[in-house]
């Protein structure tokens, strides 16, 4: 007796061919966007870096990211939230301008300094992209959201050159212990051709030299779950603070275009007062260091303080490649305190971090295999894990959903598909049923 019927296998090849077809539009046109957004990223760097003064610029090119914003984006200043509350609750198309003025906005934050990153762009770019087919092709709602998270795994992949991570991503960030197998053909196809098409642009990825991996023993591995714990608090401390920094500007500053003018005159300051010019931008020069040599055991600190300010008070850009900073160096930091080699503990810090502030373990753990080779798998996936489960039920994208909570006090106490942006607002609730109060501003995302 057949396992299945008849049909249900002539089915599947429709299913296929439709979402192998729509899949790798969406990866032509994310992959192209990326390999656009690397190139600027590349030419704005080296002339910041070869023009250090422009710094003192940045308060006004904040101004500037923020009127254009306020003028022309409101409908997609949520960014990544945006994206992630589309897909659970699909309700209008992303607007098409989100791609183009994401990809200015981060450029011109990089040219002149701010500590930014690029996974929010080419993320936002991807999905915006992506959506533009639901009109065209008449796509239904249950559809539009396996679209919306094809195009986030294809912005990710392809700007980092890590496919099957940028796969597994769109999948994993959408809600914490909970992930969507109806997606997993089309982000897998959609992150693995948007790669090819990014790299045959002529778009190139950077490679850390990892050198060799101990061997996986008690010794190893309780050195990395005590290493994964740190990790977890960081990423926690940096989605703490940037949200709460974020809510603050906002209260005490009323008009959105001098937030990161006030930002942009903190972060040009403290660069030139403290010759801190290695925290501006990316930081990749740093993170190549830290694989190469040992660092300055606070180095993670001057990241992580330039890049809470820079997102804060409203850079655009993204917070992946400063925790890929913040985690190198702080690995870097704990390598001989745990007698484990520097590159090696700076992998796996390079993606800890990242997890457990994105709530991400799995997608870091394959990110960690494609960049650093996959004899670093069975580590890097003992302190992603860890550090996902120390990081709390915080994160720095604010629309996740709660799935399944990270502890067994949190499985039954908290409802599933709460937004983690309303969880404190719904404990304060459950422990004073009188507190009728709408989310305050820390909470709320930004």
């Amino acid at each position: 007796m057949r396992p299945f019927p008849r049909s249900e296998h002539l089915e599947l090849l429709p299913y296929i061919g439709k979402w192998l077809l729509i899949a790798s539009t969406v990866a032509l046109m994310a992959g192209s966007a990326s390999a656009f957004f690397l190139v600027a990223l590349d030419h704005a760097t080296g002339w910041r870096e070869s023009h250090r003064w422009i710094v003192w610029l940045l308060p006004l090119a904040g101004f500037g990211v923020g009127w254009i914003y306020l003028r022309l984006g409101k409908a997609v200043d949520g960014g990544n939230n945006l994206i992630i509350d589309q897909i659970h609750d699909p309700n209008k198309v992303v607007p098409l301008r989100m791609a183009p003025l994401v990809l200015g906005a981060t450029v011109v934050s990089h040219l002149f300094g701010a500590s930014v990153g690029r996974e929010g762009t080419a993320v936002q770019m991807g999905g915006a992209l992506a959506d533009q087919l639901t009109r065209v092709l008449r796509i239904r709602r249950e559809d539009r959201r396996i679209l919306l998270m094809a195009g986030m795994s294809a912005g990710f992949a392809s700007v980092f050159g890590t496919p099957l991570a940028g796969a597994v991503f769109g999948l994993e960030v959408l809600a914490i212990g909970r992930m969507r197998y109806d997606a997993l053909f089309p982000c897998a196809v959609a992150g693995i051709l948007a790669d090819r098409v990014c790299l045959a642009w002529g778009a190139h990825h950077t490679h850390y030299a990892m050198g060799a991996v101990v061997p996986v023993g008690l010794g190893s591995v309780s050195a990395v779950v005590a290493a994964g714990i740190v990790f977890g608090l960081a990423g926690m401390l940096f989605a703490t603070a940037t949200h709460r920094l974020g809510a603050l500007v906002r209260r005490a500053i009323g008009y959105a275009p001098l937030r990161p003018a006030v930002g942009g005159l903190v972060v040009a300051v403290a660069a030139w007062a403290l010759d801190a010019w290695q925290y501006l931008g990316l930081g990749i020069l740093g993170i190549e260091q830290s694989f190469r040599q040992p660092v300055a055991p606070w180095d993670f600190l001057g990241k992580f303080g330039f890049t809470v300010v820079s997102l804060g008070t409203g850079f655009k850009g993204g917070e992946v490649t400063p925790l890929f900073y913040i985690g190198a160096t702080l690995g870097n930091a704990l390598a001989p305190l745990l007698h484990l080699p520097f590159p090696l503990l700076a992998g796996i810090g390079f993606v800890a971090v990242f997890a457990g502030a994105a709530n991400t373990p799995i997608a870091t753990t394959v990110m960690a295999m494609e960049l650093f080779g996959a004899e670093i798998g069975p580590l890097a996936a003992i302190g992603c894990i860890t550090a996902y489960l120390c990081s709390g039920h915080t994160g720095i994208y604010h629309a996740q959903r709660m799935g399944q909570g990270k502890h067994r006090r949190h499985r039954d106490a908290v409802p599933e598909g709460l937004r983690i942006a309303e969880l404190a607002q719904y404990r304060r609730r459950k422990d004073d049923p009188a507190d009728k109060a709408g989310p305050s501003g820390e909470d709320a995302a930004p």
